[in-house]
């Protein structure tokens, strides 16, 4: 397929799914999702995804109200998207999800529980396959996008 195919997802939203669901490195989700963000007109659903990773990263980074704030966040933003179509994600899935990890999060000093990462479930073939394509092709963190 060309580059000029309307069914490819912008590289920079694969990126994402990539770093997120593949490498696990939050901080890049946070870098390539931004200027997608800035790119689309500060998109709330962009936002709101951005903000899943960065709760993802803060916890993992031990500052538990950083997380609570960014899951709190995301989740505004995403519940009223969360049957948007056309992200080739299962959206309403990952606000369960990070609805689940807010609940834990809120009670965390007195339920401790260790960090673990979410997965944002593809459900579009073509999406699917252009992430596949940067598993054998991976981006190097922190390159210009």
């Amino acid at each position: 397929m060309s580059e000029q195919d309307p069914s490819l997802y912008d590289r920079l939203y694969v990126e994402f799914i990539y770093y997120f669901n593949v490498a696990r490195d939050y901080f890049e989700c946070h870098e390539v999702m931004e200027e997608l963000w800035l790119e689309e007109g500060r998109a709330p659903l962009y936002q709101g995804l951005l903000q899943v990773a960065v709760g993802l990263y803060h916890y993992r980074n031990g500052n538990l109200s950083g997380a609570v704030k960014l899951f709190t966040a995301a989740i505004d933003k995403l519940e009223p998207r969360r049957a948007q179509q056309g992200t080739g994600i299962d959206l309403a899935r990952l606000v369960d999800d990070s609805k689940r990890y807010l609940q834990q999060l809120e009670r965390a000093n007195e339920e401790p529980f260790a960090f673990y990462d979410l997965d944002i479930l593809i459900v579009d073939p073509q999406l699917e396959k252009q992430v596949d394509d940067l598993i054998g092709h991976p981006p190097m963190a922190g390159e210009e996008h």
